[in-house]
């Protein structure tokens, strides 16, 4: 049976993303998998590395029990909103401050190459835009799929890395929100 951590990046619990969180979860159930839920938002940690690399600061219990959950998966699903072109802030702050060396990654030494440590793992982004998938891929190259999908999980191992663009929210009726909705369910029930 497949093991799912949802890892929900909207800093509003009552956003729309945790709407489609809440959708996925209901389809992978409906599938017999298993779920676990990460709700960034609801986490009590400080988002900023603040001595970057130099000195490694102690994760705090919530980020401990997050970090659990991500091991404890087989597939990530991650929702996020896109703002400026990127991911929330304290979305980011949470990979900062979690996917660190010796976790996620390791270095070796004397070396240009690294340890990918979470090999095994798949992943879905799904994210919400305030423009059409296409067009932030065309005309911006989807910034915030490159860092995640790319820079974050991919070189950490994670792979494949599928993706799906909900969209355009800002104008959106129930009747279309509905049909986000149950396309998202269905996506879970696939466990994809």
């Amino acid at each position: 049976m497949k093991k799912i951590a949802i890892i929900n990046g909207h800093p509003n619990t009552d956003s729309f993303n945790s709407g489609l969180a809440k959708a996925y979860k209901e389809g992978a159930l409906e599938a017999g998998t298993e779920v676990k839920e990460i709700t960034i938002a609801e986490l009590d940690f400080d988002p900023i590395l603040h001595f970057g690399y130099q000195k490694r600061m102690d994760l705090e219990p919530d980020l401990l029990k997050a970090w659990e959950m991500i091991q404890w998966a087989d597939h990530l699903v991650w929702i996020h909103p896109v703002w400026w072109g990127g991911m929330p802030a304290l979305m980011k702050g949470f990979l900062d401050r979690l996917f660190l060396p010796g976790f996620a990654y390791r270095y070796r030494e004397n070396s240009v190459w690294w340890d990918k440590l979470l090999k095994g793992k798949t992943a879905h982004i799904i994210t919400t835009l305030d423009q059409p998938g296409w067009y932030y891929h065309l005309f911006y190259g989807r910034p915030s799929i490159n860092q995640l999908k790319k820079s974050t999980l991919e070189f950490c191992g994670i792979r494949p890395v599928k993706v799906t663009y909900v969209g355009i929210i800002r104008n959106s009726t129930e009747i279309q929100r509905g049909k986000w909705l149950q396309k998202i369910k269905e996506l879970g029930r696939k466990q994809k």
